[in-house]
């Protein structure tokens, strides 16, 4: 109600409860209804333009925020109805203009603004700063894919980095607990928000980097060696943090602080915030979790999943060596037995290449012997075989000879007839061919004569 009192100085009215009786007592919900009954009386309608900051969307639709410039915050509620009629969608930062009603909401006695209307004025002085080192630090290549690197399947140790007391070290190590048990876990603890969070963070994150390094591995094997407590060897490192509004989120847009996840010897997965929120950190880290949760969850598969997979392979070597085991044992029994009476084995060799000598050259005497007579018999056959051919030959000759005479023409024209030809030599075979006084040539057995044609039948 102190912000209440300043605005009511500030606009020239005079102070409600001055007008009113010395004497008389306001009921709470009274006098915020008094309150509000003034405010829209003397503001209502009102644009305001700031820069929005803890914006949130409930179930219902209704949305939720504060306006803020660099003197004051106001709160404010949109309700859906007013929601549906938004053509982009509102993110912290933003810097906007809204219309609506000032009120009071009785139940808190809080001053807020009823948002009927809200477009874009611009971005917010963070909002800016954020795109102008995204833009810095994409250009020098700490967003590029090809630097980012696949976590460790099982790592050694998790490095940790967030606040003692924010919900996020319960979340992650309550995860990590749950599937990864065996695995050590470092906590480095810095501020998460702050104007000391960034430095606390880059100093963090580098006594981290003191413990990837192969020579702190060999001082591990030593000291283990020598019955002390070994420092152990951090494979891949988390940075989380609890959702919050853009200013809450800042420490993570450090450029200092993009500087040094990028040189990390390790992995680092990054989960600051919520789902929508998106950081510096977020895009230099090699890995990018929507909540420390799921962080935790990607660096720590799950213990029985490896224990499965461990008894599997160790039943899988068993029956190797079994088998292995077998077929060994089964080679040593044919190797004692050709070993124990090798002058029996020759003596049987012997045997079998005596009795192959003699089926070979058996063989040979049974082959040489087959050949001869198939030549014989070839032979006699081959003067039949060619006196047939030879008959078989004159026979179609003959038989040529005849088909040949018996297409001779003049055969044609000693029976009778003739052979019609006109002027150009071209046979003449019917009447339409022929015209009165056409001369045509008929061609007899013993010559030809030339006959003109006087009345063509037709």
């Amino acid at each position: 109600m102190a912000c209440l009192a300043g605005l009511w100085q500030g606009s020239g009215v005079s102070d409600p409860v001055d007008a009113r009786p010395a004497g008389r007592v306001w009921q709470v919900g009274a006098l915020c209804r008094a309150i509000a009954d003034a405010l829209q009386a003397r503001f209502n309608p009102v644009s305001v333009r700031g820069e929005l900051t803890g914006f949130s969307r409930a179930a219902s639709g209704h949305c939720y925020f504060s306006l803020k410039d660099e003197s004051g915050q106001l709160r404010c509620a949109m309700f859906k109805r007013a929601v549906t009629s938004l053509d982009f969608s509102p993110r912290d930062g933003e810097l906007v203009e809204v219309s609506g009603r000032l009120g009071v909401y009785e139940p808190r006695g809080d001053l807020q603004l009823i948002v009927e209307r809200m477009v874009r004025a611009g971005q917010g002085n963070l909002f800016e700063q954020f795109l102008k080192l995204k833009a810095k630090l994409e250009a020098l290549g700490l967003f590029d894919v090809a630097r980012k690197r696949p976590l460790p399947a099982m790592p050694r140790a998790i490095g940790l980095v967030t606040s003692l007391g924010a919900a996020a070290l319960h979340d992650v190590v309550t995860a990590l607990q749950r599937r990864v048990p065996h695995i050590p876990v470092v906590l480095v603890p810095a501020s998460v928000q702050g104007a000391n969070a960034p430095a606390e963070l880059n100093d963090s994150l580098l006594k981290l980097y003191l413990l990837t390094q192969s020579e702190s591995g060999l001082k591990a094997d030593f000291s283990y060696k020598q019955g002390k407590t070994p420092k152990p060897v951090v494979d891949v490192i988390l940075l989380v943090r609890g959702g919050g509004a853009m200013e809450d989120l800042w420490a993570f847009n450090d450029e200092a602080l993009a500087h040094t996840i990028a040189s990390s010897p390790v992995p680092v997965v990054c989960g600051v915030g919520h789902e929508t929120d998106f950081t510096i950190a977020d895009f230099v880290a090699d890995l990018r979790a929507p909540t420390p949760t799921a962080a935790a969850e990607l660096v720590a598969q799950p213990r029985d999943a490896w224990l499965e997979a461990l008894a599997h392979a160790q039943r899988r070597l068993q029956d190797a060596l079994m088998r292995q085991l077998d077929r060994q044992s089964q080679r040593l029994d044919n190797a004692s037995v050709r070993l124990g009476r090798p002058s029996s084995r020759v003596a049987v060799q012997q045997l079998r290449l005596a009795a192959s000598g003699q089926k070979l050259q058996a063989g040979l005497r049974h082959a040489v012997a087959r050949r001869q007579q198939h030549l014989d018999h070839l032979a006699q056959q081959l003067h039949p075989a060619l006196q047939r051919g030879l008959a078989s030959q004159s026979q179609r000759l003959a038989r040529a000879t005849l088909r040949l005479e018996l297409l001779d023409p003049h055969l044609v024209l000693q029976r009778g007839y003739a052979w019609l030809s006109d002027e150009h030599g071209q046979t003449v075979s019917t009447c339409q061919q022929t015209y009165v006084g056409q001369v045509i040539t008929a061609t007899l057995v013993d010559g030809a004569v030339d006959l003109t044609v006087v009345n063509p039948a037709r």
